[in-house]
């Protein structure tokens, strides 16, 4: 797994990233600021850094730039933004980043752009980590560059633990509906996660959820993630 700084002002943004990456067992650190990311860039070195271009201090754009001058540009950097435009797009992509997301950012297209980042600047330690090919692609040239090409790739990792007990599950039905609702769900999905090996994919078409949704919705209902980095890990 790989050290990830995450640079953005919005803090439902960096919770919300740090959270899901997390899960996957990567080791975040937040800035909230180019001040904050500079001194993480020095006290540290992050393996990718996330990096909002809208920023109050200092845009994300001129800190890529500074960076490159100062020889400090040696990790991938993927650029986040929900207001910029291709031209943006290509700029950054110039400058030498690897890619580029558009807000609002779905957990596909973030996990598929982390793990292409990460395949193409560590193989190594892509290579400890099961995969499938989703059909991205990774942006080479400043002559692929759309938005969309931008967030591309894809990874599945080793499966969850069997989280349900011998297929068998009883329920108390002296509760309020919501609550006997709540517990049914959680074993629903549980038992999906397990009959799936832990592929957020294969639930999510199973149950017929958006991933964003059944992520939140799992959240919701308690449902353990984190018990899925000890040796396993959770497919998003």
């Amino acid at each position: 797994m790989a050290n990830i700084l995450v640079v953005d002002d919005e803090l439902g943004i960096r919770d919300l990233l740090s959270e899901i990456l997390n899960d996957e067992g990567h080791t975040v650190e937040l800035a909230q600021n180019a001040a904050q990311a500079r001194t993480a860039r020095h006290n540290g070195r992050p393996d990718l850094v996330l990096l909002d271009i809208w920023m109050p201090d200092t845009d994300g754009v001129t800190l890529l730039k500074e960076w490159r001058g100062a020889g400090l540009l040696t990790m991938p950097v993927i650029m986040m933004s929900g207001h910029a435009t291709i031209d943006t797009a290509v700029e950054a992509t110039r400058i030498g980043a690897q890619s580029f997301l558009e807000k609002p950012i779905t957990l596909q297209k973030l996990l598929k752009a982390v793990d292409q980042a990460l395949s193409r600047d560590l193989p190594a330690r892509r290579a400890a980590v099961e995969t499938i090919d989703l059909g991205g692609a990774i942006v080479t040239s400043v002559a692929d560059l759309t938005v969309e090409a931008a967030m591309t790739g894809g990874q599945a990792l080793p499966p969850a633990v069997d989280l349900s007990p011998q297929g068998q599950q009883t329920f108390d039905l002296d509760k309020p509906l919501r609550d006997a609702r709540d517990a049914f769900e959680k074993a629903y999905f549980e038992f999906h996660l397990a009959k799936e090996g832990g592929s957020m994919t294969r639930v999510a078409e199973k149950t017929g959820l958006e991933r964003t949704h059944l992520y939140r919705k799992l959240k919701q209902l308690g449902v353990d993630l984190s018990r899925n980095r000890r040796g396993s890990a959770l497919v998003l």
